[in-house]
């Protein structure tokens, strides 16, 4: 009886503490998807002129909503609405930026986004 009170007992501590590693992989896969971005700092980078800075504000609101409802999704749904969210982004970032100031921008959105870990 002891025996089989000890592997229950142990059997069990495994299972948690596998299934806690589950909760940490999808909170950190979660985590990714949250935009913060700090306004003066792009502002700065790509010398953005007073009707710009509100204009990237608000798209950049939109794209942290649009990852966040991306990261609510689950498996290829996932990936499929980040690609959207991004292309959406540069779709409206292009239509608002100079040439210069775009190519800038895309290559901070590219070098945030690697840092991510997502991949093209």
């Amino acid at each position: 009886m002891k025996k089989i009170v000890l592997t229950m007992v142990a059997l069990l501590s495994m299972t948690a503490a596998f299934a806690e590693g589950e909760v940490d992989n999808e909170a950190a896969e979660a985590a990714k998807y949250e935009i913060r971005f700090n306004m003066n700092s792009l502002s700065k980078s790509l010398d953005l002129n007073y009707d710009q800075q509100k204009a990237v504000g608000d798209i950049m609101n939109m794209f942290a909503s649009d990852m966040t409802n991306a990261a609510a999704a689950s498996g290829n749904e996932r990936a499929a609405l980040r690609k959207k969210a991004v292309n959406r982004d540069l779709a409206y970032m292009r239509a608002v930026l100079e040439p210069e100031q775009y190519r800038t921008y895309v290559m901070l959105l590219n070098t945030t986004l690697n840092n991510r870990g997502f991949k093209k």
